[in-house]
């Protein structure tokens, strides 16, 4: 349920499980672990989904088992943070509750224009992950991580765009070409000079 491809330095990681809307098990997020720890060796990673959500967060079996609170998805968005090279979400589709930290540690967030992002935590009676908070905040301020997290807020592309919660809207046919053109300078400079810049930008 987590395909990865590699082209050369370019990694892609696709969550492969649509007819759930890609909603997450603890298998499968213990997998995704394990890929973005092995990225190490990438210069550039696309974190993407299949089908028209890109993750609707926790599988609902799953979370009433425990997965809502797991260590897991911090131990996730900590080691996809961690990465030397460019990481990319590439987000096909609605982005909701923990998954949402996959695409805050992420350096550069593109979605196409149906995606809607929504993070309903506090409704479900749990805290979020503590880095997704501190990572929202730095992207678009305390009060608008208020708005979706304590107003419960479920906000357009069009407005995660206006707020810096993403960087681009491209059409569904364009989403994975533009984060592979994102990552074509990245893949062709030294490998010392793109770390340097990315450790420069944090």
């Amino acid at each position: 349920m987590i395909d990865v491809s590699h082209e050369a330095d370019l990694w892609t990681v696709t969550l492969n499980r649509p007819d759930k809307a890609n909603a997450l098990t603890k298998e499968m997020l213990t997998s995704l672990v394990q890929t973005m720890r092995a990225a190490h060796a990438a210069r550039a990673v696309i974190l993407t989904g299949r089908g028209s959500i890109f993750s609707a967060g926790a599988d609902l079996e799953a979370a009433r088992a425990g997965l809502a609170t797991s260590a897991l998805w911090e131990d996730l968005s900590g080691a996809i943070a961690d990465l030397p090279g460019l990481t990319i979400a590439a987000l096909n589709g609605t982005l909701a509750g923990g998954a949402m930290g996959m695409a805050l540690a992420c350096d550069i967030r593109i979605a196409v224009p149906e995606a809607r992002f929504f993070y309903p935590v506090m409704k479900l009676g749990f805290l979020p992950q503590p880095s997704d908070p501190i990572r929202m905040s730095a992207l678009i301020g305390p009060a608008r991580t208020k708005l979706i997290l304590m107003g419960g807020q479920k906000i357009t592309a069009d407005e995660a765009l206006s707020y810096g919660l993403i960087d681009r809207i491209l059409p569904a046919g364009d989403l994975i070409a533009h984060a592979h053109l994102l990552a074509t300078d990245t893949l062709a400079a030294a490998p010392d000079i793109a770390r340097g810049i990315k450790n420069m930008c944090a």
